[in-house]
C-alpha cells in the first residue's frame, strides 16, 4: 500500500544535496546458541544505534542500556532539521541507515516515500494510549500504519507581556475577533507599540494557525495525495492576518530578526503566538522580560470551541533496513513512554513530552526560570496540548514552506493578497509533487 500511494522519484528528492554515503552502520545481532554444549551459549547483545539531535540525552540512554543488558544503544549526535534528513537519506541509499533516528513530524513523510522508516503497527500500536488523537495523527499520515514513535510536541499558545497589558488596561483575548480588536486599541492607547507581529519568514508557525482552523494540507486518499493547501480554514486565516497587516494595526517585521528581538525585547511588541517552547526562545532573546510574560490559550474562531494547532515537534523512527527493528522498536516506545525515562528526557533536555501522562508529571511541576509568576505554566500547557487538532504532512513540505517565504514575502512589500499568496503555495506544491512522480489530486 505504501509503494503505491507514496509513489515518488527519488532522485527527485534527494537532488544535488546527497552527500557522499554516511559510513554509519546500523547494528546486527550476535550468534546464537550451540546445540553440541549441555548449556547454551549466552546470545551476545543486539547493537544498535541511534542518531539524534536531542542535547544531553546520554544519561537517558545509559538507564536503558544498564535496564537491558540484551539490548545495548549507542548514541550518535548530529545537526537537526535539514541536515539530518540529508544525512539519514543519504545512507539509507548506501545501504546503512541507523537502527533509529530523530525524525521531525514535517520531515517523517519523506523518510516515508523513500521506503526509510519502518512501520511499527504491530510493535508499536499498543502505545497509541499514551498520546492524544492529534498527536497520533502526525506519525501515521491518516494511514493505518504507524511510522514513528512521538517524542516531543510544540502545542501553541499565546505569549502576552502582563505587565503592558495591565498598565495599558488590555484584557486577554478569547476569540480572533477579539484579537483584532486589542490590535487597533493597542495602537490607538500608544502607537508606539504593536500587539504582534506577521511573519512572513515562518511557514511552520502560519501552518500551526491553520491547522488551528481546521486546515488539512495534505491527505491520503487510497493511492493518491490529496493537496489542498489553500483549503477554506486556510484562506481564511490569510485574510485575517492580511487585514490586520493592511490596516496596519500590527507589525509585519519576520520573527528571529535583530529587530524583531529588540522589539520583543524593549516592549514594542506585546504579544505572540507561538508553542510551548517558547520560554526558551523569550530567555534568548528578550532577557530584560523575564518575569513579565504570561500565557493563555489562543484565541479561537468561534467562542464555543477551544483548539491549537502545532508548531514543532519530532519522533522516534525506526530504519526499515535495520537488522533489529523489533529491538530498536522496543526502545523507541521505552524511550517515549516510561515514565522514568521521559522525565528524565525532560529533565536532561528540555523537550515537551509527547506522552499524556507525561506532561503533568513530577519534573513538569515548577515553572521555567523565565516564568517565575506562572507557576501554573505547565498545568496550563497540558491542558492546551489535549485540544491540539490532528495534521497530516505531506511529502515535500520543504518546497511548500519556501513558497509561503516567497510568497507571503512578496505580498507583504508589494501589497497584495495573502489569499493570493496561499494560492500560490497550493500550486508550487503541487507542481513540484507532479514534477516527483507522486499521484495527486487537488
Amino acid at each position: 500500500m505504501r509503494a503505491k500511494f507514496l509513489s515518488r522519484a527519488v532522485s527527485v528528492i534527494l537532488g544535488a544535496v546527497l552527500l557522499a554515503a554516511a559510513g554509519c552502520s546500523s547494528g546486527s545481532s550476535g550468534g546464537g546458541t550451540s546445540d553440541t554444549q549441555a548449556q547454551p551459549t549466552p546470545q551476545r547483545p543486539v547493537k544498535l544505534t541511534f542518531w539524534t539531535w536531542v542535547p544531553n540525552i546520554g544519561p537517558v540512554v545509559k538507564q536503558w542500556n544498564s535496564q537491558h543488558p540484551e539490548i545495548q544503544v549507542t548514541v550518535s549526535e548530529q545537526a537537526s532539521g535539514d541536515e539530518l534528513v540529508t544525512k539519514v537519506l543519504t545512507a539509507n541509499k548506501a545501504g546503512n541507515p541507523p537502527d533509529l533516528f530523530q525524525a521531525e513530524y514535517q520531515a517523517l513523510p519523506t523518510f516515508v516515500t523513500n521506503d526509510v522508516v519502518a512501520d511499527l503497527a504491530g510493535p508499536a500500536g499498543g502505545a497509541k494510549g499514551q498520546f492524544t488523537e492529534g498527536t497520533w495523527r502526525l506519525v501515521t499520515l491518516g494511514t493505518p500504519s504507524v511510522y514513528a514513535v512521538p517524542q516531543d510536541i510544540g502545542p501553541m499558545m499565546l505569549y502576552y507581556r502582563s505587565d503592558l497589558f495591565s498598565k495599558l488596561g488590555l484584557t486577554v483575548p478569547k476569540t480572533w475577533d477579539e484579537f483584532a480588536q486589542l490590535a487597533r486599541t493597542v495602537r490607538a492607547k500608544d502607537p508606539k507599540r504593536y500587539l504582534t507581529t506577521f511573519s512572513s519568514g515562518d511557514p511552520g508557525w502560519f501552518a500551526g494557525l491553520s491547522q488551528q482552523a481546521g486546515a488539512q494540507w495534505w491527505q491520503v486518499e487510497g493511492d493518491s495525495w490529496k493537496v489542498n493547501v489553500d483549503d477554506q480554514a486556510t484562506q481564511k486565516v490569510a485574510d485575517y492576518w492580511d487585514g490586520l497587516v493592511s490596516a496596519g494595526v500590527i507589525d509585519h517585521r519576520p520573527m528571529y530578526t535583530p529587530q524583531w528581538n529588540k522589539a520583543m525585547n524593549d516592549g514594542t511588541l506585546l504579544a505572540w503566538p507561538s508553542a510551548v517552547w517558547g520560554p526558551a526562545v523569550l530567555g534568548g532573546i528578550a532577557p530584560a522580560t523575564k518575569g513579565k510574560w504570561a500565557i493563555a490559550p489562543l484565541p479561537q474562531w468561534s467562542a464555543s470551541e477551544q483548539k491549537t494547532g502545532y508548531w514543532g515537534g519530532s519522533s522516534t523512527a525506526v530504519a526499515a533496513k535495520s537488522a533489529n527493528k523489533d529491538a530498536a522498536t522496543k526502545f523507541a516506545v521505552w524511550l517515549n513512554t516510561d515514565p522514568q525515562a521521559v522525565q528524565a528526557l525532560i529533565k536532561v533536555a528540555g523537550v515537551y513530552p509527547a506522552a499524556t501522562n507525561a506532561q503533568s508529571g513530577p519534573a513538569l511541576q515548577q515553572a521555567p526560570a523565565f516564568f517565575p509568576g506562572q507557576t501554573d505554566f505547565y498545568r496550563q500547557a497540558a491542558v492546551i496540548a489535549n485540544t491540539a487538532v490532528g495534521f497530516t504532512f505531506g511529502p515535500n513540505v520543504n518546497v511548500t514552506y519556501q513558497a509561503y517565504r516567497d510568497a507571503f514575502g512578496k505580498a507583504i512589500q508589494q501589497k497584495t493578497s495573502f489569499s493570493g499568496a496561499a494560492k500560490t503555495m497550493l500550486d508550487t506544491t503541487l507542481n513540484d509533487m507532479r514534477k516527483s512522480g507522486f499521484s495527486v489530486s487537488g
